[in-house]
């Protein structure tokens, strides 16, 4: 990417279906933990109910790699399971990159209202990734570019939407 093309100040990305592939209120059980003795699966998280708690391939590498890059990151998220999804962004290890939560029910636009009070950006200058077409919708009429994640963030959906920031 040339230094000239416009890049936003702080990318952010919902939770359920975009960073990980699961509802963190309904489809696992917290609390979470993660595995430190078996030296097979040290690591590992497990929900509740001992089942394995995956995030999709691409998002540490994405994460570190943009936290590198100087952009700030933020967290979006309506669940309910606000514990939940907090202690899961904990143990994956990721919270070191992620500047800004907002994880509670609510609209994205209050989400984003938060994230504007507490980073001094503008909408403008955000990007954000979501599988639900409706916070587009609302989005849009605030300023934030969002990106439609139809199947979980990887590397190439980052880089189109970079793109597409850059010519927006």
């Amino acid at each position: 990417m040339s230094a000239s093309k416009r890049k936003p100040k702080l990318i952010a990305f919902d939770l359920d279906y975009t960073l990980w592939p699961f509802w963190v209120d309904t489809h696992v059980d917290p609390p979470f933990k993660k595995d430190k003795i078996n030296i097979f699966r040290k690591g590992v998280v497990y929900d509740a109910r001992n089942r394995k708690v995956k995030y999709y391939p691409e998002v540490p590498d994405i994460l570190k790699k943009l936290h590198k890059e100087g952009y700030q990151i933020a967290v979006a998220s309506r669940t309910s399971e606000i514990d939940g999804a907090n202690q899961l962004l904990d143990l994956f290890g990721w919270n070191q990159y992620i500047t800004y939560k907002e994880i509670y029910p609510g609209t994205k636009d209050n989400h984003f209202l938060k994230i504007k009070k507490d980073s001094g950006l503008e909408y403008s200058e955000m990007l954000f990734f979501d599988d639900e077409h409706r916070n587009k919708v609302d989005l849009d009429k605030i300023g934030v570019l969002m990106i439609l994640v139809p199947e979980g963030v990887d590397k190439n959906l980052i880089k189109k939407g970079l793109e597409e920031y850059a010519q927006s």
